[in-house]
């Protein structure tokens, strides 16, 4: 399965007051990079019909990111069940391609309206796996 990259810039109110990342952005970021990820493949997070809550996400940190640096949020897909879907992430920062951080996350496909999971549609599951 491919892989997506998804960047942008930190802020200052994302820093603490050594100017460095607080934790709690990465699972924002985490969370921003499979929105971006689904988009490009033409699958809607939150159709009416069927939405994917996370049932677990965590991450490592490794070396720190700093405001003014550019986050580079690397998503892939490592697993794809029949209800849910595992991704798994990689954190740089500017042209480094040296690991930040790393993280993983796991949606589940869900029926809106009763809020149970279901099995993952066919052409939503073919557009996770290109």
């Amino acid at each position: 399965m491919s892989t997506f990259e998804w960047s942008r810039p930190v802020e200052f109110y994302e820093t603490d007051l050594a100017g460095i990342t607080h934790f709690s952005n990465f699972y924002r970021w985490m969370e921003s990079a499979e929105h971006a990820f689904l988009r490009e493949r033409g699958i809607e997070l939150h159709d009416g019909e069927i939405g994917w809550p996370r049932v677990n996400a965590s991450a490592d940190f490794k070396k720190p990111i700093k405001f003014g640096d550019l986050v580079r949020v690397r998503v892939s897909v490592s697993e794809i069940r029949t209800r849910s879907v595992c991704y798994s992430f990689e954190f740089f920062v500017n042209d480094d391609d040296t690991v930040r951080a790393t993280g993983e996350m796991i949606s589940v496909c869900v029926k809106l309206a009763t809020m149970k999971a279901m099995e993952i549609p066919e052409d939503i599951r073919a557009r996770l796996e290109q």
